[in-house]
């Protein structure tokens, strides 16, 4: 028989077993991607320039192009807020993958906001005295390079940067744009990992202090790795018990809504553990990203050992992105659990607010302090979270967006106050600058003072709303403890305060390096929405509100 006629009884059979003849191609709207899409485009764009580029150009061309992907997808953020995407357009998009709504967009232009602030703080090449001719930054000279090592001197005398930040940057933003507006569980790990493993790798490249570093990246990785198998497991339990990934079925099918039940959903919908146990591993896995008490232990030794500009945008950036998939977690998927998930998140946001605050007193380094603060404000935004209402949506939404710039402002602030090796991050060398750098320490204490939630400050207006939504959705005895745990708090940010401005200044103290305008513009910015969403909040209180519908 010859080849054709085999070729051609086999399609014939082919078509006569299948029905169906042809795949679907999928239907992908790109227009309301198009924020994630000019991320990663970018992302891969910054990898190739990399391999294409010339070396002394690297640094020019990757911070150009970071600065327009992110300024760019920004605008189409905007674009499609105001084409009413967040509102009476809103919907599922890239077949079921990708919610489009007011929460997602509304975060997804804070995480890019913060990012290209954050960009500014990981581009400064001042503050270090210049290596052999050359400006440096704060990351390795060559990552590859054991520290200490000959060839790690040889790069340093040749110059070498790390200019793959300005990518990884990039990946792992495009893995926070997916994260809050994920709408199934595949879609979720997947941006969880995308946007973990480039910060695990970030965290390791510290230019001084490289092995602290290098510990604080392996710390990171191997406790990350393990949430993430929670979530995963989680993943797995949630798609035994409703035969679906999609967050809307598997919410009709615990709210029981759910329409032709086949007789394998009926036996593993009648299976509660799978549903508590797939739930709670779930939001375990987000509480370790939020860096929520019992999950928080990572937190103070990766924000200590990794560079300072990336330990300001992981603390803002990754914030953002966890509370936007938790919510989407529990109101959209979870909202037929209610009774079951608030009373854990109750003890939940009690133990972060009181531990966080409590801790932080003990704390002598300047940035485990700021890591301790910001487990206590994971607390208060839960206290958010717990209110279960629309007004508890847009609170959280709210702080979020004033908690991210101050947090990087205030961590670029720590860049600049140096010694010989390096930032001076240790409490005591910060006596007396007050005196030394009146400028420096009075920005530090409007950042303090906005931690600890001092009205006229954007942290006052923001615990203000959480507080009001929590107390109204019936959890009253959650704002006293949070404003217990704001006045513990209040303490630590004082003392430092106290420490800047009435102690003399030690004669071998540190010195405040001058900036580039790189760093001075995230400082600014970071004062000015601290001051404006302190001073006039409503504009943008109204905003969170418009924005804070889930589509289902």
């Amino acid at each position: 028989m010859s080849a054709t006629a085999v070729h051609s009884l086999w399609t014939t059979a082919a078509t006569a077993a299948d029905p169906i003849g042809k795949i679907d191609a999928p239907k992908i709207e790109y227009g309301q991607l198009s924020p994630i899409l000019i991320i990663i485009g970018a992302a891969v764009l910054g990898i190739l320039i990399e391999a294409l580029v010339p070396r002394r150009s690297r640094y020019y061309v990757q911070m150009f192009l970071s600065v327009v992907a992110l300024v760019a997808a920004f605008a189409a953020v905007v674009a499609l807020a105001a084409g009413g995407y967040g509102t009476t357009k809103a919907g599922i998009a890239a077949m079921g993958a990708i919610a489009v709504d007011g929460p997602a967009l509304f975060l997804q232009g804070t995480i890019l906001l913060a990012a290209l602030v954050g960009l500014f703080t990981f581009a400064e090449r001042r503050l270090d005295p210049e290596a052999h001719g050359n400006r440096v930054d704060s990351f390795a000279a060559q990552a590859a390079a054991v520290p200490g090592s000959e060839s790690e001197q040889k790069a340093v005398k040749a110059g070498f940067t790390t200019t793959e930040v300005f990518p990884l940057l990039l990946f792992a933003v495009a893995g926070m744009l997916v994260f809050p507006a994920a709408n199934d569980l595949l879609t979720l790990f997947v941006a969880l990992e995308v946007f973990s493993l480039p910060l695990y790798l970030l965290c390791a490249l510290a230019r001084r202090k490289r092995l602290m570093s290098q510990e604080a990246a392996v710390k990171y990785f191997l406790l990350g790795a393990f949430a993430s198998a929670f979530t995963l497991f989680g993943i797995a339990l949630l798609y035994g018990y409703a035969g679906s990934m999609s967050y809307g079925t598997i919410a009709s099918v615990v709210d029981g809504t759910v329409q032709n039940v086949t007789p394998a959903l009926a036996d593993t919908m009648g299976n509660d553990a799978l549903l508590l146990v797939g739930s709670a591993l779930i939001v375990m896995g987000l509480l370790f990203k939020v860096g929520a008490v019992p999950f928080h232990m990572w937190t103070p030794d990766v924000y200590q050992g990794a560079p300072t500009p990336v330990t300001g945008f992981m603390a803002a950036a990754t914030k953002v992105a966890a509370f936007g998939a938790l919510l989407r977690i529990l109101y959209v998927v979870l909202p037929g659990l209610r009774w079951d998930w608030r009373p854990v998140m109750w003890a939940v946001a009690i133990v972060t607010m009181l531990a966080g605050a409590i801790v932080a007193i003990t704390q002598t380094d300047i940035k485990r302090l700021l890591a301790y603060s910001s487990i206590a404000h994971a607390g208060f935004i839960l206290a958010g979270v717990i209110a279960t209402t629309p007004e508890g949506i847009s609170s959280v939404l709210f702080y979020l967006a004033a908690y991210s710039f101050v947090t990087i402002g205030a961590f670029a602030v720590v860049t600049l106050v140096r010694d010989a090796g390096g930032e001076a991050t240790h409490l005591s060398k910060w006596a007396g600058l007050g005196r030394r750098s009146p400028l420096v320490a009075a920005v530090f204490a409007v950042f303090l003072l906005a931690f600890a939630g001092i009205p006229l400050t954007s942290g006052f207006s923001g615990k203000f709303a959480v507080f009001k939504a929590a107390a109204e959705g019936g959890a009253a005895p959650l704002v006293v403890i949070g404003v217990i745990s704001s006045a513990i708090a209040a303490f630590f940010y004082i003392r430092v305060i106290v420490l800047m401005f009435f102690s003399e200044p030690r004669p071998e103290g540190p010195t405040v390096a001058v900036p580039s305008p790189l760093t001075m513009t995230a400082i600014g910015v970071g004062v000015a929405v601290t001051v404006v969403l302190g001073v006039a909040p409503q504009y943008f209180l109204d905003l969170a509100g418009q924005a804070g519908v889930f589509v289902r």
